[in-house]
């Protein structure tokens, strides 16, 4: 089985909105299982979104989650090329040059994602929906369809993992 690629908002939202650390620490131990056995892993980008702010979230993964957790999205160079000429050929359908400016950001992380999960044949795991009509956002799941990347919630990871927490 295909280790899963998680986007930074698994991590945020999880830790803002649904399973905050104090109350839901069965969520965060699952987690840390889940990247101890390699289940899932992430890239760098990611680990820059998450580390940017002082926080418990932040102090979380420094403790908990395996030092090769966070992959190096360099190695997959050729591929973000790749991604960046399918966004460009998309301005003003759907996408507006804002939108398009911000995902091919380099320092940005969802490009790089894409990119990241075609050269290893990896399933992206986040929060954001399809909107292949947006002209504001590009979506992961919509970035990661004409490259063969499959995406998931992670509701759904779970339900693929077939485990509970």
């Amino acid at each position: 089985m295909p280790p899963y690629l998680l986007d930074a908002n698994f991590f945020i939202e999880a830790h803002r909105k649904s399973y905050p650390l104090d109350v839901f620490p069965s969520f965060w131990e699952k987690i840390k299982t889940m990247a101890d056995a390699g289940l899932i892993c992430s890239i760098d980008k990611v680990k820059n979104e998450l580390f940017k702010n002082e926080d418990a979230l932040k102090t979380w993964c420094e403790q908990n989650l395996p030092d090769d957790f966070f992959k190096e999205s360099a190695t997959s160079l050729s591929e973000y090329a790749q991604v960046v000429n399918w966004a460009y050929a998309k301005l003003d359908h759907p996408y507006s040059q804002s939108a398009l400016d911000i995902f091919m950001n380099a320092d940005e992380a969802d490009a790089f994602l894409v990119a990241f999960a075609k050269k290893h044949a990896l399933v992206v795991v986040t929060n954001e929906v399809s909107a292949p009509d947006s002209k504001r956002n590009v979506k992961l799941p919509d970035a990661c369809l004409p490259f063969g990347v499959r995406s998931l919630t992670p509701v759904q990871l779970f339900r693929e993992l077939r485990t509970t927490i």
